[in-house]
């Protein structure tokens, strides 16, 4: 009896070896298929000359760019055609590595090890890789530290940097991933799509969102069997996105188009293509509903013979962050250019672009970069810091000398060992959207939507937690969480429509935005032409003159002091802009007293060059300047304080070069309230100074 078993014994152990049998490219092997054997083996031969390449620039640092996705389709080819070839595995999960396909490495470096005992020291760098994107850090760092022993002292040399580089990711990777943020991060499955979708813009509400995808486009594959990249956008449908629909022309065409940023309005778009050969910088601006025809955001000095990448705005629009890849240096960096000067000819000259340096610039790739609306928040994404493994997204923040401050990884599930980049925000913070390889998407690049928790809440021992801004599904809480701070938003943002007073219609406006405390323009806007739509972003530590204007309207304006360090403020109110017809009234709501007095504050003087700047530009209209009161005090005062009032402002015009006989003014006191007199915020809002046409 024991013979049989043993010789049982003995088949299994021989059918299993046979099973692992490294099978060689060899005629041999391969008597039937001798022609398709050679045509794939030359295929390799240079497959393998662009591999070695582009692991050197994995080594030494440098962006390998396409190189990987270039041969990939010939190591799969190869190891469909011979699949027990322990070279062919390996080459192909070293590719798959540096891919967007990554998880799938694990498979064939395990056939690797399996089909052959003496295989390059590599495998286990590889094999460390593989179980770091499985989160199996300890593992991955012995891994990693077998290939140091067992590498020749060239090779290992070589790869020694990056290698230390990984293993202190995996000890990253340990800390973030026990120590979870209190975040959903949710695929958005309605908009992704099987091939990439990357790059996700967002407007400062939340409500536009726009992205880059490689999906089916109808237009013809390149060399890598991939449509081009075109632009795409979904609007926010309840609490959900929107089915994607592609943007068209002149956005999307048969090349290459990117988005990069929307500007906080959701009215221009900045994006990047290529011009001779190298990637530039556009922009792109909505004209009612149609997007017009990209034109360079940059002049030509920061643009380069080199690529400019992934630009941003900032809230007053004066300066561009964007990635720019040197090629020579061999890695990506984050750089800024400033806004010069204003020719004759309306044609925006931009300074030399710079690095923005130390803490935010490695020595490693940074891949994307956002500016929040409040304007001292940037996220951006880098492999270097103390990234946990790929491109990990980072927060940095300008501190009050106007330096970025050292990054701060935004942990766990937001960064994961795979890709994970393009942050982009709403202005409140609670929402942000990301690009990311991870596995578990629909294939590729997949956008995700973060939500925000907040701040921990006491709650019972096996209760639900339904947080009603996600889509996943409640969890289970058996311990409280330790508390997580969501940074505030020191900004308002200000949203609503600029419509006519009378017929209610839409209308296109120039939306002005000064700086009363030094008359500058901080910034300009305009209304949608065919929605009326605007949004604003104002950031804290400001006092802002807003006005509105429009050719044959009476400008509106507000005022919003908003103090440094405030909390986040919403203000959605429409616009209503009055034709110039006799009885019109306009509050002129930028104009300022000291208290008590009627001495006019210099903070007012933006506002009366607009009110002298329409009586210019409209020399028939003749006005009366009316001052108004609350009920708080003497009535006779009051009249007197806001008859007075009125008249210092007929001076003032009058200084600027108005015709006496084209101003009238009078004080009305408290007899013609707009609003209660019973809150402070009435009162304040009857403390007026209006001016009416009388003649025109």
């Amino acid at each position: 009896m024991k013979r049989p078993i043993l010789f049982v014994v003995i088949s299994a152990i021989g059918a299993l070896q046979l099973t692992a049998q490294n099978v060689e490219f060899k005629a041999s092997n391969f008597k039937d298929k001798k022609d398709e054997m050679n045509a794939i083996v030359e295929k390799m031969k240079g497959a393998d000359v662009i591999l070695e390449s582009a692991n050197e620039d994995i080594a030494n640092v440098r962006d390998p760019h396409n190189k990987f996705k270039e041969i990939l389709p010939v190591y799969r080819e190869a190891q469909a055609f011979n699949p027990n070839n322990a070279k062919v595995n390996l080459k192909l999960g070293n590719t798959l590595l540096y891919t967007n396909e990554k998880y799938e490495a694990r498979h064939y470096l395990d056939k690797a090890k399996e089909l052959s005992k003496e295989m390059s020291p590599m495998l286990y760098f590889y094999m460390g890789q593989a179980e770091q994107l499985a989160y199996n850090f300890p593992q991955a760092i012995k891994h990693y530290k077998t290939f140091e022993e067992t590498a020749k002292n060239k090779l290992a040399e070589n790869y020694r940097k990056i290698s230390g580089k990984y293993k202190k990711e995996c000890k990253f990777g340990k800390y973030f991933k026990a120590n979870p943020e209190r975040v959903w991060v949710d695929n958005m499955k309605a908009v992704n799509s099987s091939a990439d979708d990357y790059s996700p813009c967002i407007s400062t509400d939340g409500e536009l969102l726009m992205f880059t995808s490689n999906r089916d486009n109808g237009h013809a594959k390149n060399k890598y069997g991939e449509y081009d990249g075109d632009i795409y956008f979904s609007g926010l449908n309840g609490r959900k996105f929107a089915a994607a629909k592609n943007a068209g022309t002149p956005l999307s065409t048969p090349k290459d188009e990117t988005a990069s940023a929307l500007a906080y309005d959701g009215q221009r778009l900045l994006m990047f293509k290529e011009d001779n050969g190298n990637m530039d910088i556009y922009e792109s601006s909505l004209d009612g509903v149609l997007w017009g025809e990209p034109v360079k955001k940059l002049s030509k000095i920061p643009n380069t013979e080199h690529n400019e990448t992934y630009a941003t705005y900032e809230p007053q629009d004066i300066k561009v962050f964007y990635i720019f890849d040197g090629m020579t240096r061999g890695d990506k960096e984050i750089f800024v250019s400033g806004l010069m000067v204003y020719t004759i000819a309306d044609y925006n000259r931009w300074g030399k672009g710079q690095s923005i340096g130390q803490p935010v610039t490695t020595r490693y790739n940074e891949g994307s970069v956002f500016v929040h609306p409040d304007g001292n928040t940037m996220y951006f994404s880098s492999q270097g810091h103390n990234s946990m493994g790929g491109y990990d997204i980072f927060m940095t923040t300008r501190n009050d000398l106007e330096q970025w401050t050292k990054p701060v990884n935004m942990g766990y599930p937001i960064n994961t060992p795979y890709d994970d980049l393009f942050y982009a925000s709403t202005a409140n913070g609670k929402h942000a959207y990301i690009s990311s390889n991870r596995y578990g998407g629909k294939g590729g690049m997949d956008l995700y939507k973060v939500t925000f928790w907040g701040p921990d809440k006491k709650m019972a021992i096996g209760t639900e937690d339904f947080l009603l801004a996600s889509i996943a599904e409640p969890i289970q809480d058996v311990q409280i969480e330790a508390a997580v701070e969501v940074n505030k938003r020191s900004l308002t943002v200000f949203k609503g429509k600029v419509i006519d007073n009378i017929t209610r219609s839409p209308l296109g406006a120039d939306i002005i935005i000064v700086d009363n405390a030094n008359g500058k323009v901080f910034s300009r806007f305009k209304s949608n032409s065919a929605t009326g739509k605007f949004l604003l972003s104002l950031p804290a530590g400001k006092n802002y003159g807003i006005s509105v204007n429009k050719e044959g309207y009476l400008f509106h304006s507000e005022n919003f002091d908003i103090p440094a360090k405030s909390d986040f403020n919403l203000v959605n109110k429409d616009v209503e802009l009055k034709n110039i017809t006799v009885g019109s009234k306009i509050a002129l709501r930028n104009v300022f007293f000291e208290t008590g007095k009627a001495i006019i504050n210099p903070t007012s003087h933006p506002e009366l060059g607009r009110l002298v700047a329409l009586l210019n530009d409209v020399p028939s209209l003749v006005i009366e300047l009316g001052g108004h009161t609350d009920n708080v005090g003497s009535s006779e005062l009051n009249m007197k304080l806001s008859g007075e009032r009125a008249m210092v402002v007929v001076d003032y015009l009058k200084r600027e070069g108005i015709s006496a006989s084209r101003l009238q003014s009078k004080g009305y006191g408290p007899t013609k309230p707009v609003d209660t007199n019973s809150t402070s915020e009435g009162r304040q809002n009857n403390r007026r100074t209006e001016f009416m046409i009388v003649a025109n």
